[in-house]
């Protein structure tokens, strides 16, 4: 069985949020305000050179963790707990139906039992874990049971980078359920209505995860092949930048007058397109007719006029997560520079919340 803490849900000791993706490595640190309220004590980024991380397979470990060494000096966090995610692809999910009131061991043993059936490895090859969901509706003598599982390989190498940074790996979660548990806060503390459908796109740099959620579930999810490096790729060519100046100037818009509608606009209204082809597939594939919301996450949600382009192609209400709203921010959080760069630690405030359960 897994052995860094459930990828669920028990409440851990202070740690931070630490994400690993394709373009860097993003930390969070929260910590309890009082009266239920949370406070952003510190947060930061570091970029990862190109093909450190692929497909969410880490390529080069020494990079990563020269990355992560750096962003913790930056952030200047003292804890060293840390919440570390996995891609969703890396991780098969599963809900098994168990008998209920199985004493602890046989129920780890009805799992591994089960888990046998759906993945596809060796179940030595793999990292295990199980979280029991509740009874099953109409049948009081079974439970329902997600279990998750991953190669170990791939936690092992999350592992190590922890380690090789001074940090202790805590809790290991999944990449799509940390974004929608950030996502889920901010849709319970506000007013709208709590029947709404709500979609979340998650634009990174080679892929977009679409998430719908309707009363806190989860009713579809699907990647889809788009993301922030095409445009990248698209400065590179037009201008014969390296492709880290590239990135760079993609962010601060230090480009040429010839950039926005040249290269820009086209991305944007592709960007929009992938968006209206994965409501127009959620509508054929499920039994869902509508959408009520779009949110978009990621640091690609930073290029001006997407949302806005967005809602005038699906003619949905689109808006940028702000995952830190209605937290206090500590003294050495700098507001301006976090209203830019806070869609792109959606997952990395998701992870930091397993502090607290």
């Amino acid at each position: 069985m897994i052995s860094l803490g459930s990828l669920f849900g028990q409440k851990s000791p202070p740690l931070v949020g630490l994400d690993i993706s394709t373009s860097g490595v993003r930390l969070v640190e929260l910590s309890d305000s009082g009266k239920g309220e949370l406070r952003l004590e510190r947060h930061a980024a570091e970029p990862l050179p190109r093909g450190a991380v692929v497909d969410g397979n880490i390529e080069n470990i020494e990079a990563v963790s020269d990355a992560v060494r750096r962003v913790v000096q930056k952030s200047g966090t003292r804890i060293k707990h840390v919440a570390l995610g996995m891609p969703p692809a890396a991780v098969i999910t599963k809900k098994i139906i168990l008998p209920a009131g199985l004493p602890e061991d046989q129920l780890e043993v009805q799992v591994e039992s089960e888990a046998s059936q759906y993945i596809p490895f060796a179940l030595d090859e793999v990292s295990l874990d199980f979280d029991v969901i509740g009874p099953v509706a109409n049948s009081v003598e079974d439970m329902e049971v997600m279990l998750a599982a991953a190669r170990r390989e791939k936690v092992e190498d999350r592992v190590a980078i922890a380690e090789a940074a001074g940090l202790t790996a805590t809790v290991m979660d999944i990449e799509s359920y940390a974004a929608r548990a950030a996502l889920q806060r901010l849709l319970d503390n506000d007013k709208g209505p709590k029947d709404r459908i709500v979609a979340l796109f998650q634009i990174g740099a080679n892929a977009t995860h679409v998430s719908v959620l309707q009363n806190g579930e989860t009713v579809y999810e699907r990647e889809q092949p788009f993301g922030g490096v095409q445009l990248t790729q698209d400065i590179v060519r037009a201008y014969g930048l390296s492709f880290e100046d590239a990135e760079t100037r993609k962010k601060s818009g230090d480009l040429p007058d010839n950039y926005r509608a040249d290269l820009l606009a086209p991305w944007l209204e592709n960007a929009a397109l992938e968006v209206t082809r994965a409501i127009q597939f959620f509508y054929t594939s499920t039994p869902y007719t509508r959408i009520d919301q779009i949110v978009l996450a990621g640091g690609s949600t930073q290029l001006p006029g997407l949302p806005d382009i967005i809602a005038g192609r699906t003619r949905i209400a689109t808006s940028v997560v702000a995952p830190f709203f209605g937290m206090q921010l500590g003294p050495a959080v700098r507001e301006q520079q976090l209203r830019t760069d806070a869609p792109g630690y959606l997952v990395a405030c998701g992870l930091a919340l397993r502090r607290f359960g």
